[in-house]
């Protein structure tokens, strides 16, 4: 038994892919929710289509820095390539209204740091059907 995990989580795992060139980044969120979901770590975009071939993801989780520089475009894109996935985006604050403007261009939610592990199973559970 997993301390902390509700049953009905642990048996209904969803594969959720964490996009950020920031390893530490990366490896923080995977940590939050590897139990209770397959949980990937990917390192870069390409990396992250390249597997959803094989394995679509029913989230990703994008870091802010990619969002600034592909803009509204990768969310498109996201949607074309893997129709279907979720997408949630890690914003360093809620001052300069990016994490407002990601969610009118379409993504379906966002994470404000700093993270904590409620915070974000509590999202990622809403967004995946399971609150």
């Amino acid at each position: 038994m997993q301390i902390g995990v509700e049953t009905s989580t642990a048996v209904d795992n969803k594969r959720i892919f964490v996009v950020d060139e920031n390893e530490i980044m990366r490896a923080a969120v995977q940590f939050m929710l590897h139990d209770e979901n397959e949980t990937h770590e990917a390192p870069s975009l390409e990396w992250a289509y390249d597997k959803a071939r094989d394995w679509p993801p029913d989230l990703m989780i994008l870091a802010e820095a990619l969002m600034r520089q592909h803009g509204v475009e990768l969310l498109k894109d996201i949607a074309e390539r893997v129709p279907g996935t979720k997408i949630l985006v890690i914003v360093d604050s809620t001052t300069d209204g990016f994490g407002k403007q990601c969610l009118a261009d379409g993504a379906d939610g966002v994470l404000i740091k700093p993270l904590t592990i409620e915070f974000v199973r509590r999202k990622v559970d809403v967004l995946l059907g399971r609150r």
